[in-house]
C-alpha cells in the first residue's frame, strides 16, 4: 500500500482510497517469479489464501491468475476495494472482504497462505505474528514483500533530493540511490532494523525463514512518475496547493534530465512457515 514502509507511523493507512484509480495505474506490480517462488514454497494444494492489505490488487491479479484455490482478500478501503472487484473480475475463486486486517473474522478457515504486498508494515505491530499464526494452518506459509526503487543517476538524485527538502518531504520513491542498496533482502534505509526475520528468529511459532531479493531495471517518464508520487501517502496528505508545486518541481527536475527517471526496482521477499 506505501511504497516506503515506515512501522513506527500508521496513521496514513487509509489515506489512498482517494486517488484509488491513479494507485491502480501508476503503481508498479511485482515479477512472475517473485510469485511462482511463493507458491512453490507455500505448496498450496486446495488449501486457501489470504492477502492482507490488498489494495487494488497489484500483487492479488498474479497470485489469482496462478491459483487453483480460493483467495480470500483484505482491504481497508472500500474504494480501492471497488478497483480491485474490478481487476479480479476474471477470477470467480477471489472475495474481497473490506476491513481492517486487525479486525477481519475467517470464521473457521485457517489458510496455507498469507501473503501481504508492501502493506504488512501497515498492520499493527504488536499483533500482526499473533494474527498471521492465528490465521494460518500448521504448516501454512506467510509471504512478506516490498519493491522499493532506488535511482541510478546521481545527479538527478541530487537535484530531486533539493526539492524533497524545499518540501520537507522524506522516504520519498527516489530517496535512495540504488548503489545505496545493500547486498541482502531487507537491506534497504527505510527497513533497517524492521525486515520481518528479525522479529520472526525470535518467534518459536514459525520455521524455515528464508529471505530472497529479485532485482530488475526500468524507468518512468516524467508523467508516469508524477502519477506515481501521487499515489504516495506522503504526497497525498500535503495541501492540495502544495503537492502540486512539488510536483511541479520535481517535473522541471526530471525533464532537465532527459524526462524519464531510470530506475532499479527491488523485490525482497520474506518467507516463513507456521510450526
Amino acid at each position: 500500500m506505501s511504497s516506503s514502509p515506515n512501522p513506527l507511523d500508521m496513521t496514513r493507512r487509509q489515506v489512498f482510497g482517494g486517488v484509488a484509480e491513479i494507485y491502480d495505474a501508476a503503481r508498479p506490480g511485482y515479477p512472475d517469479i517473485l510469485v511462482s517462488t511463493v507458491l512453490d514454497y507455500a505448496a498450496l494444494g486446495d488449501r486457501p489464501a489470504l492477502e492482507a492489505g490488498a489494495g487494488t490488487g497489484k500483487a492479488t491479479v498474479p497470485f489469482a491468475a496462478a491459483l487453483n484455490s480460493p483467495l480470500t482478500c483484505v482491504e481497508p478501503d472500500a474504494r480501492m476495494a471497488e478497483v480491485l472487484r474490478r481487476n479480479t473480475a476474471a477470477h470467480p475463486h477471489v472475495r474481497i472482504e473490506v476491513s481492517n486486517f486487525e479486525d477481519w473474522q475467517p470464521g473457521d478457515t485457517r489458510f496455507g497462505l498469507l501473503f501481504a504486498a508492501t502493506s504488512w508494515h501497515w498492520i499493527d505491530p504488536v499483533r500482526r505474528w499473533d494474527l498471521a499464526h492465528d490465521l494460518l494452518a500448521p504448516g501454512g506459509t506467510v509471504a512478506l514483500f516490498w519493491n522499493p526503487l532506488g535511482i541510478r543517476d546521481p545527479d538527478l538524485h541530487a537535484a530531486l533530493t533539493e526539492v524533497d527538502h524545499r518540501y520537507g518531504l522524506t522516504h520519498t520513491p527516489h530517496a535512495v540511490l540504488a548503489s545505496a542498496f545493500g547486498d541482502t533482502p531487507g537491506h534497504w534505509p527505510d527497513m533497517l532494523g524492521h525486515w520481518p526475520a528479525v522479529d520472526c528468529a525470535k518467534d518459536a511459532r514459525f520455521t524455515d525463514l528464508r529471505s530472497l531479493r529479485f532485482r530488475e531495471d526500468s524507468h518512468f517518464a516524467t508523467d508516469h512518475y508524477l502519477d506515481y508520487l501521487s499515489s504516495i501517502s506522503l504526497y497525498v496528505a500535503l495541501p492540495a496547493d502544495r503537492r502540486a508545486q512539488a510536483l511541479a518541481d520535481t517535473a522541471a527536475v526530471l525533464d532537465a534530465h532527459g524526462g524519464r527517471i531510470d530506475v532499479t526496482h527491488l523485490h525482497d521477499l520474506f518467507l516463513a512457515r507456521r510450526t
